[in-house]
């Protein structure tokens, strides 16, 4: 099947009662969050344990398409980078039980990068010198608002039967069985480790006048099946023994059929839009276990990764991405982030 042509006629869906929303939404997180730092120190809501903080740098390409050649893509070029590995959730345990087995509690993983060294008109007005990509294991979630992204964070947070009564609530009992089931199907997805899986933005950015998601694709190695007991352990073994590269990625939007803009819970297909490569990126050969590694590990975790720190040309985009907006202020002012 031949891929369309990417098409900048795509709409955001937005009320004037959203800032409201918004505004409640973050008042909720900064419960949970508050709620968490008690129990395991101060930190963020949601992704919360950083398994590593790494040095990294990014490779914009030449010879990129016209519909690709805007913001931190319009020229090549290369650039310092920070990136922060993290588990999903709003607790913080170990990898593995005392008895060294891994832990098999679902969870999101979160690579999270941050590119350094641009000065340009910042998504949330003034300049920026940085570019943020937020990435996730996945390619779709079952989110189709904000709203829902809220209600399964709270509920997901509590316990297993607190999700499956609010699920059960909203949608019903046939219904919200099937949504905990799709849900199951996205969080309960295999992980094999930082090197070896591709990530995800899920949300569309801008590129200009176009819409795309964002792709990081595994680097070309093999898996190690211990690698759950301790993913930090895993990566510190990979990049002691050398560099990691991997590609990034822009995939397209088409049309609201094939390529919706709300609607989290489709992943666009490659047969409609493939994956166009943009940059590279490359983990550098590194101890995080040396007194500079662990340095570069706390300055990280305590910076801020925030997918509007972003130049306007690559502002996120929908109902989610806008209350993102409002939630990660919050928690980066509870938490003092620099």
């Amino acid at each position: 099947m031949t891929s369309q042509v990417p098409s900048t006629q795509w709409l955001e869906k937005t009320d004037p009662s959203d800032d409201a929303r918004y505004a409640g939404y973050g008042k909720l997180f900064a419960q949970m969050q508050a709620a968490r730092s008690k129990k395991f120190g101060v930190g963020r809501t949601l992704h919360r344990k950083q398994h590593l903080g790494l040095g990294a740098h990014l490779e914009v390409l030449d010879n990129l398409p016209a519909h690709a050649r805007y913001g931190l893509f319009a020229k090549p070029g290369r650039y310092l980078a920070h990136v922060r590995l993290s588990n999903g959730s709003a607790d913080s345990v170990p990898d593995s039980t005392p008895d060294g087995k891994p832990r098999l509690k679902p969870d999101l993983r979160g690579y999270a990068i941050k590119v350094n060294g641009i000065d340009g008109p910042g998504a949330l007005g003034g300049k920026t010198l940085c570019q943020d990509f937020l990435l996730v294991n996945h390619f779709w979630l079952p989110i189709r608002s904000a709203e829902e992204f809220v209600g399964i964070a709270m509920a997901g947070a509590k316990s297993p039967f607190a999700l499956a009564r609010h699920l059960v609530g909203r949608h019903g009992l046939v219904k919200g069985v099937k949504e905990l089931i799709y849900l199951g199907k996205a969080v309960n997805k295999r992980f094999s480790g930082f090197a070896t899986e591709a990530f995800g933005s899920v949300a569309p950015m801008a590129c200009g006048p176009y819409l795309v998601r964002v792709r990081l694709t595994a680097a070309s190695v093999k898996i190690n099946l211990d690698a759950r007991k301790n993913w930090a352990k895993d990566m510190s073994i990979r990049l002691r023994a050398g560099p990691l590269v991997h590609e990034l990625q822009l995939q397209f939007f088409t049309d609201e059929a094939t390529t919706p803009v709300e609607d989290l819970s489709c992943e666009w297909p490659e047969s409609q839009t493939p994956w166009v490569t943009v940059a590279r990126l490359t983990l550098a050969q590194q101890d995080t276990d040396s007194p500079q590694g662990q340095t570069m590990s706390k300055e990280i975790e305590a910076t801020k990764f925030d997918p509007w720190a972003a130049l306007v040309t690559h502002r996120p985009v929908g109902d989610v991405a806008r209350a993102r907006k409002a939630v990660y202020l919050v928690s980066q002012r509870a938490r003092d982030a620099a």
